[in-house]
């Protein structure tokens, strides 16, 4: 399994992921991490790496850790998946700015986030996931956000 999440703002907007998730995300059953940012601490990154061995972030415009990198590409299975946080992609999150960028990291899947709302969709046979903020915190636009983040089986 992959955990996909992101825009954590721990403990500037959220004091931690929520309880239930907690329950849902124990150690052993999640192979790799792919996060889109914005963890804002290294205790957020330690408890991912008390999940999974591979966990794998880019930085997000509020993290303090700047050796993240800006975008990362994985191979996970057959599939190149790519990784940003989305503060780069203007519009934020839109469709053509992301196909552009997936383009330019030439990869099968593009995750990306920054807007705190969940998408996943396809375009021209490639996959677009925005796993939304694992925490509901709050962004410019939006106040009452669901937290969210993504399983994905890739076999």
């Amino acid at each position: 399994l992959v955990l996909v999440l992101g825009d954590l703002h721990v403990p500037h907007r959220c004091h931690s992921l929520p309880g239930k998730f907690k329950k849902l995300l124990v150690p052993g059953r999640i192979q790799h991490i792919l996060c889109t940012g914005n963890l804002c601490t290294k205790e957020s990154y330690d408890y991912l790496k008390t999940l999974a061995s591979d966990v794998h972030v880019v930085r997000g415009d509020f993290d303090e850790n700047l050796n993240y990198p800006e975008q990362k590409v994985v191979t996970v299975g057959q599939f190149r998946i790519g990784l940003c946080h989305g503060h780069q992609v203007v519009p934020w999150g839109n469709p053509d700015s992301l196909a552009l960028l997936q383009r330019q990291l030439d990869v099968d899947v593009l995750i990306s986030g920054h807007t705190h709302r969940f998408e996943a969709y396809e375009h021209e046979n490639k996959f677009y996931i925005n796993p939304g903020s694992a925490t509901g915190a709050y962004n410019a636009l939006e106040s009452n956000v669901i937290p969210s983040f993504v399983l994905m089986d890739i076999q």
